[in-house]
């Protein structure tokens, strides 16, 4: 075809017609006048109503209650929003290059409205046939997220596109990317990439690898459709995708692409994301910080940083989970939680499991499981997550019983059943069981009274009762060491003997006379350290009534703290009658521990705002500095002498497993078994475990405290002291040797020193030959000399032997009489 063709062709072909030329000229026009209006309808109407942006120039989101350990682990928050405040310095590389790659990858190059970005987005929208492509800059984000609703209108993408050009003006870029990454909603109440790495990953931000930052990073587009915790296949190939865009902007090598790629993610179960299990102690400081900041205490961004220890806490938490197991399963099988039809069908059967698994969650490692095959020698059972897992073998001996086809229908094993399964420390699984029961432990710091360590019950979720604080229980014996504490500044000595003999006191007109007892045959006379150390329950109200009850009452709330009107004004006081919890009592042991000085345990050290101002500081009364003294350095010293022979070859002998010397505690068992006790000490923690029912039945008749609350005890102290060198205790001033038995340079033999309580010339030549001890009546005046030794004193002066004032006259008292039969 010749070149002088070509017009004609063209204008065949409409290249140049007038028409179209015409109206695209009018279109353009058009669009100009449109864009004109726009322009001027936005500054004359719109630019005027826009927001302030004290907003973000000030920017104070809503972060919640955060609490610490005093070594700065994260023990748990309160608020509606995660969120945790990091200046952009502090943020990662590659956390930032992941964001500006697949968010706004020309971020430091647009004005806040990227036009080249929002061309390229409509054609790939006009080629593809539909409005898939966003074109959203970072500042938009900001704009939307923080002042505007997610409406898709066009007046409120107008006010998204002017607010980014305000926002620019007033903000750098760096201010811009801060407030971004720190408001961004990226699902689980996470907002902020810092509460999102703690949440998917239970890190800190700046510990985060290439490869979580990449699956982070792919959240804002979608927080639910790409929760790596919900859609776990959705949000590795979201992540993928963002590592290879990483590398096309040239953010990231190849080498570093392909190492990330290949990365195992180890994403965090929901409610996973605190590493230390200190749920009690988390409740406890919200109510405080309530109790001052009102509904403040959720928005403001307080940190609490509390005086627990972190692997102190955790190691609690795992003790009294442990005692509270082994408990449990030494009192049998108590069958399934729930029994349904599993329907032949498998998807209705995979529906049914999943319906019946959603009333009973999973209780930390105790995990619920359904029963699909069941015989005596295997269990075939499926979890929650799916997976199919078979018990069998000695691990099916707990509940060998419930396999039996004789088994009682609600307690039987079978096909439906939901049991609960955990692993033991091979890995195997074993069928186990909710415990009904409960325990707590509390662990002070004597010298300033800081809770170390603080677990109220089993578990939170199940009971959220606090045992620690709210339980008013009975003490049982560990209740002893006070009275003997009273007996020593009325002349008692470590070797002081009492008579272990039947005894009777009148309980009031009409009642029949209380006779106390012991669960071992009485021995006779024997010294008031044998009495602690085997617990002796005759010797102890021996004592007690000898020393008189008004002023061992005055003596013991005075100086140990207990509350006057839980303390009972007679005799079965000395069997720990009145009521107390493991947190005053821990605070009494204390006063053993630290050589005669109240404290008051505390919990909170200080409170900071979010931006690290301290609000309030604990000012403790510290030993040595401002702790008052409330009995001798001696007196201490006699009781923890005393209470280490306890835990050394008495009832608390099970304490010699940790293999220290320095150890000192009693243990306690209340009428019938009710309640398990063990209050113990080194010089570093004073330490109380405790177990019972919330309802008070006995926990087995032959259970004591040394079986229920002593391994509890020793499982956290184990720990809890690895690496505290031992304390050898120094004898004080005012106290004098005598063939090696302590005693009161003032009470000494021959001066003063009650020698023997309720010891006859009979009962001394009884015991002497072994004879059983004849039942003595209560007098006033029931100390004796002992035999053959002439001169010894009956007491000290100002003493108050006996007097029916000290024994129980009313059917309140007699009531207290019937409650305190026992004490182990």
């Amino acid at each position: 075809m010749p070149f002088s063709s070509l017009p004609d062709l063209r204008r065949q072909r409409g290249f140049l017609n007038p028409n179209i030329a015409k109206f695209i000229g009018l279109s353009i026009l058009g669009l100009g006048v449109a864009a004109a209006l726009l322009v001027v309808y936005a500054l004359i109407f719109i630019n005027p109503r826009l927001p302030s942006l004290d907003l973000i120039t000030d920017y104070r989101p809503k972060v919640p209650l955060r609490i610490w350990s005093e070594d700065k682990v994260l023990l748990g928050e309160f608020g509606e929003e995660k969120r945790s405040l990091v200046k952009l310095e502090d943020i990662p590389a590659d956390m930032k290059n992941a964001v500006l790659a697949i968010e706004d990858y020309r971020f430091y190059e647009h004005g806040g409205i990227d036009w080249i970005g929002i061309a390229r987005a409509l054609a790939t929208d006009v080629l593809r046939g539909s409005a898939s492509q966003g074109a959203s800059t970072i500042t938009m984000q900001v704009a939307r997220n923080v002042f505007l609703t997610k409406e898709k209108t066009f007046s409120r993408k107008l006010y998204e596109v002017l607010l980014a050009n305000k926002i620019e003006h007033a903000l750098t870029k760096d201010q811009i990317l801060e407030v971004y990454m720190n408001q961004i909603y990226l699902g689980q109440r996470a907002f902020g990439f810092a509460a999102a790495a703690r949440t998917y990953f239970g890190k800190d931000l700046k510990d985060i690898s290439l490869a979580e930052a990449a699956m982070l990073a792919g959240l804002p587009k979608a927080p639910s459709a790409y929760n790596p915790i919900v859609n776990p296949k959705r949000a590795h190939i979201r992540q993928q995708y963002i590592l290879q865009r990483m590398m096309e902007v040239g953010f990231i090598t190849k080498a570093q692409y392909e190492k990330a790629a290949k990365e195992e993610l180890k994403v965090r179960a929901p409610g996973s994301q605190y590493s230390i299990h200190a749920e009690y102690v988390n409740e406890m400081v919200r109510q405080m910080v309530y109790a001052q900041y009102k509904e403040d205490t959720y928005t403001q961004g307080f940190n609490v940083y509390t005086t627990v220890n972190a692997a102190d806490q955790q190691a609690a938490y795992l003790a009294v989970r442990k005692g509270v197991m082994d408990y449990d399963r030494r009192h049998g099988y108590r069958g399934p939680e729930e029994t349904i039809e599993l329907p032949a069908n498998a998807e209705d059967r995979a529906s049914a499991i999943d319906d019946v698994m959603d009333d009973h969650p999973d209780n930390d490692d105790i995990l619920a499981a359904v029963v699909v095959a069941a015989s005596p020698k295997q269990i075939d059972a499926v979890l929650r997550s799916g997976d199919k897992i078979s018990i069998k073998g000695e691990a099916l001996r707990f509940v060998a019983a419930a396999l039996s086809e004789k088994a009682k229908k609600e307690i039987r094993i079978a096909p439906g059943a939901l049991i609960r399964v955990m692993q033991d420390a091979k890995q195997n699984w074993q069928v186990v069981q909710l415990p009904q029961v409960e325990a707590a432990l509390v662990s002070v710091v004597p010298q300033d009274g800081a809770i170390r360590a603080l677990v109220g019950g089993f578990d939170f979720t199940q009971n959220n009762f606090n045992h620690v604080t709210q339980a008013w229980r009975q003490p049982g014996s560990t209740f002893k060491p006070f009275i003997y504490s009273a007996a020593l500044e009325k002349g008692f000595a470590p070797s002081s003997i009492v008579n272990d003999a039947p005894v009777s006191y009148p309980a009031g007109p009409g009642q029949p006379n209380w006779e106390p007892k012991d669960d071992e045959t009485p021995a006779g006379p024997i010294t008031v350290r044998t009495a602690l150390q085997k617990s002796v329950n005759l010797v102890a109200i021996r004592t007690l009534d000898y020393i008189g009850v008004p002023y061992a009452k005055d003596f013991i709330t005075g100086t140990y703290g207990f509350d006057a009107d839980k303390v009972p004004p007679y005799l079965p006081m000395a069997l720990g009658a009145g009521q107390t919890n493991p947190l005053q009592l821990s605070a009494a042991y204390s006063v053993f521990a630290n050589g005669g000085y109240k404290i008051q345990p505390y919990l909170i050290s200080q409170i900071t705002d979010a931006r690290g101002k301290v609000l309030s500081k604990a000012e403790p009364l510290i030993v040595g500095n401002g702790a008052p003294r409330v009995v001798s350095e001696r007196n201490s010293y006699m009781m923890t002498s005393m209470l280490k022979a306890v835990a050394q070859g008495g009832t608390g002998a099970r304490s010699n497993s940790i293999g220290r010397t320095d150890l000192a505690g009693k243990t306690g068992t209340t009428n019938d078994a009710v309640d398990g006790w063990f209050a113990g000490y080194q010089r570093t923690l004073a330490t109380v475990a405790w177990m019972g029912y919330d309802q008070p039945k006995s926990l087995g008749s032959k259970e004591f405290g040394a079986q229920l609350a002593l391994p509890i005890w020793v499982d956290y102290m184990a720990k809890a002291l690895k690496g505290v060198p031992q304390f050898d205790l120094p004898v004080p001033e005012g106290i004098r040797f005598i063939d090696g038995e302590p005693y009161y340079d003032n009470f000494t033999p021959n001066n003063g020193l009650v020698t023997n309580v309720g010891v006859t010339v009979v009962d001394a030549i009884s015991n002497f030959f072994g004879w059983t001890p004849s039942q003595t009546p209560a007098a006033p005046g029931n100390a004796q000399p002992a035999p053959n030794v002439p001169g010894t004193s009956q007491g000290a002066p100002g003493a108050a032997p006996g007097g029916s004032a000290n024994r129980p006259q009313s059917e309140s008292a007699r009531r207290f009489l019937d409650n305190t039969n026992q004490g182990h």
